[in-house]
């Protein structure tokens, strides 16, 4: 497993729609391996795979709170087929935007179906951080930040103190 280098804000490449994954090859699972070593040494506790730089439909996320209780959780073309309409707001934050947090209201409960490494399709429903983190990660997947949930006035705020940033090498 190897530690891949995060793509952070203003990067050009989380703007992009990732493509889906087809067969399922020891390719794809060397890279959930590295997303989830990624993860980990971050830390953090969800990855898409556009944030190493893959624009490949894949997530990675661990909601657990106990390093020696891990439960790593890899998603493969994770769709969500259900959204309730309870709405829960979390001060989320992101890997790919360091050290800036916002307020974010999204469904509470969603069902997703995705393939896991076995291929196998699968469906699950999820509620409290893990809803929200698979949906913040399958926004990744189509070029949408956080970020995007916020008001202009703060997004702007961020995205220029990160372009600012990024202009002196800071990044």
């Amino acid at each position: 497993m190897t530690i891949r280098p995060l793509v952070i804000l203003p990067d050009a490449r989380l703007r992009l729609a990732s493509e889906p994954v087809g067969l399922v090859t020891d390719e794809i699972r060397t890279l959930a391996a590295d997303m989830l070593e990624t993860m980990y040494d971050a830390p953090g506790v969800g990855l898409a795979a556009i944030q190493i730089g893959v624009p490949k439909r894949i997530v990675t996320i661990d909601t657990s709170k106990d390093e020696n209780d891990r439960q790593p959780q890899v998603f493969l073309n994770p769709e969500i087929v259900w959204a309730s309409e309870e709405k829960r707001i979390y001060d989320e934050g992101c890997l790919s935007i360091p050290e800036f947090y916002g307020e974010v209201e999204r469904p509470d409960r969603v069902r997703v179906r995705f393939r896991n490494l076995d291929g196998t399709e699968q469906e699950i429903e999820a509620d409290g951080l893990l809803a929200t983190c698979i949906q913040h990660e399958i926004d990744h997947l189509d070029g949408v930040l956080f970020i995007d949930h916020l008001s202009k006035l703060k997004r702007d705020r961020v995205v220029k103190k990160f372009a600012k940033a990024a202009k002196r090498g800071d990044v």
